[in-house]
């Protein structure tokens, strides 16, 4: 493999054109240098495949739904590929912690240089979180010139290491990553109006793949090889025996799970129910990425009435609140049976006696009462009020399967009495959208996202800090049965991943920042909508925090540091000193800083250590 970098382009608007000068420093606000190629040499004339992925980093929208019209890949030759057959609808926010399968293309062979993204925002349906943690409607997305968007087409550039190759019997894997919270700039007035600064981001090969997850309908089963064919069906298309998307093998193993109709099956035996199936028998499988060969193996296979689309209703989302056997499930996606999809309702299930109960990664039943506040949940059954904001669903004879849950925010508590977190998010949701009534052995045990109980097991702690950015997945403890609060499958320390920096201050501020021993002195004072850190998806509040905090040179010698204003060049400077002197020079004539943004490095000693700046100065 080559060493890791990449390339940004974004597109449209004048403003934007300036930004387009920075090069590798917008690329640096990607959260992560994400590109990666290996080398070799390839045959023009023959093809070979490309699976192609799409993803999204973690960030404030809670639906992000448009229509992706093109992906094409053009080679160092000039031409040009068109790997998507369909027009597809994708609900970008729903990505962060997986990858789907998109497309499995057959394309020339040859090197790849560049990627284009086409979207149509014709009938998108954007909602993001609001300072309250209140889900709001998008009211207006504009370009940086202030200009409606209807379409973009943004583009990523893999050059020299970072080229895609294409050649016979080797499928290549490139996932693209449209970072929706880099992206976007959402202003929250009498309207909401959000400006995008489109930011792409091409992962080849990736070397700390996410989980993927393809669909489609069953193409035949080779239970020697212990693997299956799938015909793509990408997101929420319907199924179908058309091929046009391609066709995926899936690899399984002993420890794959499988639920086929509701049963559950471990291994070889789960295939050999996924055999007798009928051909085109609806499929999901999660799994990873798997190099030595190059295959996709799956880790979970469901099939049949167990996959949404069936002749059932089905929700996912999270659960923000249980009275006795009514769920409050929110940032739901709805599938009906009929095949229509509703984003990002909310919808009241009711459970039953004989509501079955599953439990991803495991192969046992369960129980009702085992569903808690804060559990991310799958449900089929019946819609019984379709007023959208007044869904109601009857799952009392239906099924509910609990999937891993992932929360995000900081260590609270590392010591011989237990472990504890502050939650930021329960899967893509602010911990304050919850109502965790009821789920303590009394009201006082209740669980509290401030101070949030992790049943740690056997796993290793020792590495965790008080204040350091962490992310945990697992199981929310059954209700009514707290403390512990959460049972952790895995634990992950973040806080040796790159960080972002963003502040912003409003109205802008000329005491917003001041120059200390070579160091920017932040004043926290006046802030705005933006006072954090993040380290993949977690977040650390400024506000949070004691003491002043500062921001300094990162361990390379050279960065890239700019200073941008209205209706100016953008300044670009390679030495922290000359853009400390530079930015003090401004603030002398009168400049207030509106925002900063700085990709680098946070140890949680209050200083950020930053690879590459840009401050906004009016």
């Amino acid at each position: 493999m080559g060493s890791k970098d990449f390339s940004v382009f974004k597109a449209g608007g004048a403003a934007l054109q300036r930004f387009l000068q920075l090069g590798s420093l917008l690329a640096a606000i990607g959260f992560a240098a994400l590109l990666g190629g290996c080398g070799g040499g390839s045959v023009e004339g023959e093809s070979g495949d490309v699976w192609v992925g799409l993803t999204d980093a973690a960030g404030d929208f809670a639906t992000y739904t448009v229509d992706v019209t093109a992906i094409t890949l053009k080679k160092a030759n000039g031409v040009v590929v068109e790997t998507l057959p369909l027009q597809t609808t994708v609900d970008f926010a729903q990505y962060v912690d997986m990858t789907e399968f998109l497309t499995a293309a057959t394309v020339p062979s040859g090197f790849y240089v560049a990627g284009t993204l086409s979207l149509d925002y014709s009938n998108a349906v954007i909602q993001v979180e609001n300072a309250a943690g209140e889900i709001v409607d998008v009211d207006r997305l504009i370009d940086s010139d202030g200009n409606p968007v209807t379409s973009l087409d943004v583009e990523v550039k893999l050059e020299e290491h970072n080229r895609l190759l294409i050649a016979p019997g080797i499928p290549a894997n490139l996932t693209l990553d449209f970072d929706l919270n880099v992206s976007h700039r959402t202003e929250f007035g009498s309207e909401v109006v959000s400006t995008i600064e489109p930011v792409l981001i091409a992962e080849v090969d990736a070397e700390r793949p996410k989980p993927h997850r393809v669909r489609g309908p069953l193409k035949q089963v080779d239970e020697a090889a212990g693997s299956y064919t799938v015909v793509m069906r990408p997101f929420h298309h319907r199924l179908s025996s058309d091929e046009r998307f391609g066709t995926l093998q899936v690899q399984t193993t002993d420890a794959t799970l499988f639920e086929i109709d509701g049963q559950s099956y471990t291994g070889a035996a789960g295939l050999s129910a996924l055999a007798a199936m009928p051909a085109f028998t609806a499929t999901i499988a999660v799994g990873d990425l798997k190099f030595g060969p190059r295959r996709f193996e799956a880790t979970e296979v469901y099939a049949g009435s167990s996959v949404p689309g069936g002749d059932s209703d089905v929700v996912t989302g999270d659960v923000v609140t249980r009275s006795g056997d009514i769920l409050t499930v929110k940032g739901a996606t709805l599938v009906r049976s009929d095949g229509s999809v509703i984003f990002r309702d909310q919808v009241s299930v009711t459970l039953g006696d004989n509501t079955q109960v599953k439990k991803q990664l495991s192969s046992g039943d369960f129980s009702k009462d085992e569903i808690s506040v804060g559990q991310r949940l799958r449900v089929f059954g019946t819609l019984t009020e379709t007023t959208p904001g007044n869904l109601v669903m009857d799952a009392s004879e239906g099924l509910v399967r609990m999937h891993l849950t992932t929360l995000r925010g900081t260590v609270a508590e590392n010591s011989v009495d237990g472990f504890a977190m502050v939650v930021d998010r329960f899967s893509h949701r602010k911990a304050e959208a919850f109502d965790f009534s009821g789920t303590g052995l009394t009201a006082e045990q209740d669980a509290d996202p401030n101070h949030y109980e992790i049943d740690t097991s056997s796993l290793n702690t020792s590495s965790f800090t008080i204040a350091a950015a962490m992310r945990a997945r697992g199981f929310v403890t059954p209700f009514g049965s707290a403390p512990a609060d959460f049972t952790a499958q895995t634990l992950e320390d973040l806080s040796a991943l790159p960080a972002v920096l963003v502040v912003s201050w409003d109205p802008a501020s000329a005491a917003g920042v001041s120059i200390v021993d070579q160091s920017l002195l932040l004043n926290l004072e006046g802030m705005g909508r933006f006072h954090h850190i993040s380290q993949a998806g977690a977040r650390i509040d400024l506000l949070g925090l004691e003491g002043d905090f500062m921001v300094v040179q990162g361990s390379n010698e050279v960065g890239l540091y700019s200073i941008v204003q209205p209706d100016g060049p953008v300044a670009l400077h390679t030495s922290f000193a000359a853009f400390l002197a530079d930015l003090q020079s401004r603030l002398n004539n009168g400049a207030a800083v509106r925002r900063l943004l700085a990709p680098g490095s946070y140890a949680g000693e209050m200083s950020h250590a930053a690879r590459r700046m840009i401050i906004q100065v009016e």
